[in-house]
């Protein structure tokens, strides 16, 4: 029988405790990891996308995916041996408030997987009916969002980014009513699951709500789960946990979590709702909402119209927040380090660590063969100055400066115009002084350049290596969605195709890296999205 041959253990379901109340209803649930819960049934499940390779690497063969019991797992009507469907149970701030208990309002695991290759990996669906977190909402997902997430989940990975993976899209058959904008218009829309996959789907918040709770042993339980489970070489020879062990976890959380940011910041990516329950304890990108893609370069920028005033979560605020959030989780393990020192000195260097790889990710952007210091600082924070002055697009501009000649003439803007002049939004922008202060950046620009040696073939070859050709911008994601919303799903097979390899030219494809249209400027789904999903 299909799908019979594979094994799980549920290692936290053995090592945390649980919810005593088995029944699914909205409650507090106090001191318990997680809560038992059934998926709810869908009527018509039926499969529109899977991630094939990455399908294969968990251990499902092709005739795992063609049978009809893939889709019935995959949206839950179906059970295999050995899985145990719960939900986790957590806190968070959001927005910078804390808003007490949250929990998997629409998130169900179920189980973990157990591979070849790639050790344990929970397999949870999103939007796969009601669990006794999901306060006053129904626990399912809707078509669009589920689109996004399927899409930019495996986008991310594709370029190198730390993030939970996708491995199916499936509709259910139901719809469910939704207010997109949150403006008086709601609307039936189609409802779909996604299978998530991560070897753990344990957050800050995780740790955060036993501990605002005065759930000492609850919280070092989940520590030292999580140590156990993700973060195996942490261990002592002795076996035995003490305020080192948990200070060597909290500082490599700090060191995964800055990576991501960075990553995120090399290729565009606004996460776009960065609460404390949003950030995952492994340092991946997780729970993609209403998150965006820079089309022109603005570290203003925020694609949630909920924080369209504040800008809390905007682009160039994602390191600012990151720490912030450390720092809740600094405070929430506090009980287990028993003394401030040592957790303040982490997260102050957290700051200069940040700096430090931001640094040396801008100079592989820019193609250096190293970060030289003050002078390389300057020539990043001018350029991204000068980004900002004028409409350009990020993922172009950095794709035509590979293509400049080391010995280009910078005596005017006639040369360099030819090459980045596709990357402006509108060339009517560029005014005499900005034409000049570029020009000057450039000159230094080459310069720097010039003092590594590297021919232009090479230092192209390295640059394309970091700038990607193609991300899933926000209007080719929201032109899938309308083709799905209307049964055509080719675009999102298509999009799969092309995201698999964003670093490549793709000379059949070129259409996806176009910078963004003029009709997408500010349609709802391309620059304006919410957390309606």
């Amino acid at each position: 029988m299909p799908l019979s041959h594979l094994k799980f253990d549920n290692r936290l379901l053995a090592q945390l405790p649980a919810d005593k109340e088995t029944g699914n209803f909205c409650r507090s649930v106090e001191s318990a990891a997680y809560s038992f819960v059934t998926p709810a049934a869908s009527q018509n499940a039926r499969l529109i996308a899977v991630s094939e390779e990455f399908a294969a690497q968990l251990g499902f063969t092709e005739q795992d995916i063609n049978s009809e019991q893939f889709a019935q797992v995959m949206t839950g009507n179906e059970l295999l041996e050995g899985m145990q469907p719960y939900s986790l149970c957590y806190g968070g701030h959001q927005f910078g408030q804390w808003a007490g208990q949250l929990g998997d309002g629409r998130a169900i695991n179920l189980g973990e997987l157990v591979t070849k290759n790639l050790g344990h990996q929970t397999l949870q669906l999103k939007g796969a009916g009601k669990t006794p977190y999901s306060r006053r909402a129904d626990g399912m997902a809707v078509l669009r969002s589920s689109i996004r997430e399927f899409l930019c989940s495996e986008a991310m990975f594709h370029l190198g980014i730390p993030t939970t993976r996708a491995l199916s899209l499936c509709l259910t058959g139901e719809q469910v009513v939704r207010d997109v904008m949150y403006d008086g218009n709601p609307a039936l829309e189609p409802c779909a699951v996604v299978c998530r996959v991560s070897p753990s789907f344990l957050r800050f918040g995780s740790f955060q709500l036993p501990a605002s709770r005065g759930d000492e042993q609850l919280l070092q339980q989940l520590v030292e789960f999580s140590i156990n489970s993700d973060y195996p070489h942490l261990l002592p020879a002795n076996g035995e946990f003490n305020q080192q062990v948990y200070l060597n976890w909290f500082s490599e959380v700090c060191e995964r979590t800055s990576d991501m940011i960075v990553a995120w910041m090399r290729v565009g990516f606004v996460h776009g709702v960065m609460n404390t329950d949003n950030m995952s304890i492994l340092g991946e990108t997780i729970d993609y909402g209403p998150y965006g893609w820079i089309d022109n370069f603005d570290l203003n920028w925020t694609p949630n119209t909920t924080d369209e005033q504040h800008k809390r979560y905007r682009f160039g605020g994602q390191a600012q927040i990151s720490q912030w959030n450390l720092f809740q989780l600094a405070n929430a393990i506090f009980p287990l380090i028993g003394e401030a020192e040592p957790l303040q000195r982490l997260l102050s260097d957290y700051g200069i660590h940040y700096k430090r790889k931001w640094c040396n990710m801008m100079a592989a952007k820019l193609g250096f063969k190293d970060y030289q210091g003050e002078g390389d600082l300057a020539l990043f924070e001018s350029l991204e100055k000068l980004l900002s002055t004028v409409e350009t697009d990020m993922t172009i501009f950095y794709r035509l400066l590979a293509k400049i000649p080391n010995d280009l003439n910078t005596q005017t803007a006639t040369g360099w115009l030819a090459i980045l002049g596709p990357c402006y939004y509108s060339m009517l922008e560029l005014n005499e002084q900005y034409l000049q202060e570029f020009t000057r950046w450039l000159r230094s620009y080459l310069l720097r350049v010039n003092i590594d040696g590297l021919k232009q073939e090479q230092r192209a070859e390295a640059m394309n290596k970091v700038n990607p050709n193609y991300v899933l911008r926000n209007y080719i994601a929201q032109q899938a969605i309308e083709l799905a919303e209307q049964g055509d799903f080719s675009e999102i097979i298509k999009l799969q195709k092309i995201l698999k390899k964003p670093y490549d030219q793709q000379p059949e494809h070129t259409s996806y890296a176009r910078k963004r249209p003029d009709w997408a400027r500010d349609k709802i789904g391309c620059s304006m999205l919410s957390c309606s999903s």
